[in-house]
């Protein structure tokens, strides 16, 4: 069956928007100041993954210092930096990445805004500590004058009836009709913003924006950056831009953007998802969308009989957590 042409592209004809391949560091320098409203991020997490190539934590951080301080010079006066990390980890020890990042945005002069947890519900299990199921986001701005868009980022009020009870605004409802100012711990949007951790998924095999990118970055995430701290025609940048989550996010709500690669294969991806995208074709997770929860009978949520059989058998007083006993 022959697809009908499109009417209308997906992408505003006014939006530019750039994969540039190349070191970063390189890319910056060619770029004036103050270019970008806001520049999203996941950097490399020095953890040897196939993109990057594994060091010490200090020269790791040596070499993103070099980045950010050409970060902060082409961030505009009311820009925010989101800056999303994980851990780093070394024969078996954590460092946390966002608190030695957080002494370098510092001696930059940035102010953190928030640092945000995202929170996913699936990744790789551990067995000689907990199993890691979040990451942290760290904002900051660069001037106490920043783009904050709070109206388009409210939720509904937990209690839109509720009334003043005193004053001269006496039985008038005290909320906001757009919704109330969220926090800075998400779910899914509305429970997201109530509690200040972002509960969106990490993107796995059955995601429906997974590439071949091992640690991509979730659309839905960029989003609520994008909404929130910069204006319609700002500039967005990701200096790591992988295979252009961050990019799709900005055009995809009319924000002018640029990305940084230096993976042919990923730049090649990117700009097959963003021509998707205007052909309406590339799958997106919808923001508000309710992260799946399977029923009690189906077969995924239910104790495999072989686990039973083992309780039956072992009948030793020990439980493994399947009887509910404690």
């Amino acid at each position: 069956m022959k697809v009908k042409e499109l009417l209308f592209d997906y992408i505003n004809p006014d939006i530019d928007y750039q994969i540039k391949k190349g070191d970063s560091l390189t890319v910056l320098g060619k770029i004036e100041d103050g270019k970008f409203d806001l520049i999203l991020t996941s950097p490399p997490y020095n953890i040897g993954k196939s993109y990057e190539t594994k060091t010490s934590i200090e020269k790791y951080l040596e070499t993103q210092e070099e980045i950010i301080a050409e970060l902060v010079r082409t961030l505009s006066d009311r820009g925010s930096i989101c800056w999303q990390v994980g851990n780093y980890v070394d024969k078996g020890e954590i460092f946390p990445l966002d608190i030695y990042y957080y002494q370098i945005f510092k001696k930059y002069g940035l102010k953190l805004r928030n640092r945000i947890i995202w929170h996913f519900g699936h990744g790789l299990h551990a067995s000689n500590r907990f199993s890691g199921r979040y990451e942290t986001l760290l904002w900051f701005s660069k001037t106490d004058d920043y783009i904050f868009n709070l109206d388009s980022v409210r939720v509904p009020s937990k209690y839109p009836g509720k009334l003043h009870f005193k004053g001269p605004k006496k039985g008038l409802p005290s909320g906001n009709p757009l919704g109330k100012n969220p926090s800075d711990i998400w779910e899914i949007i509305q429970q997201d913003w109530d509690n200040g951790m972002w509960n969106i998924p990490n993107v796995k095999s059955n995601h429906p924006e997974k590439t071949d990118h091992p640690c991509q970055f979730p659309v839905e995430l960029v989003e609520r950056c994008v909404l929130a701290l910069t204006e319609e025609n700002s500039w967005v940048l990701d200096p790591f831009s992988g295979v252009g989550s961050t990019v799709l996010g900005a055009i995809k709500n009319n924000r002018n953007a640029m990305g940084i690669e230096k993976d042919e294969e990923y730049c090649k991806i990117a700009k097959q998802r963003i021509k998707d995208f205007n052909e309406g074709k590339l799958k997106f997770r919808p923001i508000n969308k309710p992260i799946h929860k399977p029923a009690a009978n189906d077969k995924i949520a239910k104790i495999p009989k072989e686990w039973l059989e083992l309780e039956h058998i072992n009948g030793n007083g020990k439980s493994n957590g399947l009887n509910g006993k404690h």
